[in-house]
């Protein structure tokens, strides 16, 4: 479900097409996205029009689950890089550190 309504808020946001999505997450057929539009979107398919009716309180607590789902995986994500970065600049402190001793030169800058 956070799947669907995470494709759908692409869409509805103007990131992706229904082509787009498809291609993006290997979706076989783009009525299948069509179909999650008209179930979970905010388009009056039946005026063509945004719909302003209030959502459901379920319907709600869905999409605030699958936002906090979906945030909680970029967050994760996000400390794993931060992660990766400080080892990459502690290696990186070493060989500068190496180089220096090695071969008996400066190598960063005094100021």
């Amino acid at each position: 479900m956070s799947f669907k309504l995470e494709i759908v808020s692409e869409i509805e946001s103007g990131q992706q097409s229904p082509t787009g999505v498809c291609r993006k997450y290997g979706i076989q057929s783009r009525s299948t996205v069509v179909n999650w539009l008209r179930k979970y979107g905010n388009f009056d398919w039946e005026n063509q029009t945004p719909s302003n009716m209030a959502k459901s309180q379920e319907q709600r607590l869905m999409e605030l689950e699958a936002k906090i789902k979906l945030l909680e995986k970029q967050k994760t994500m996000l400390e794993h890089q931060v992660e990766r970065a400080d080892k990459k600049a502690i290696i990186f402190d070493m060989m500068i550190d190496l180089a220096e001793k090695e071969y008996n030169i400066s190598i960063r800058k005094n100021s």
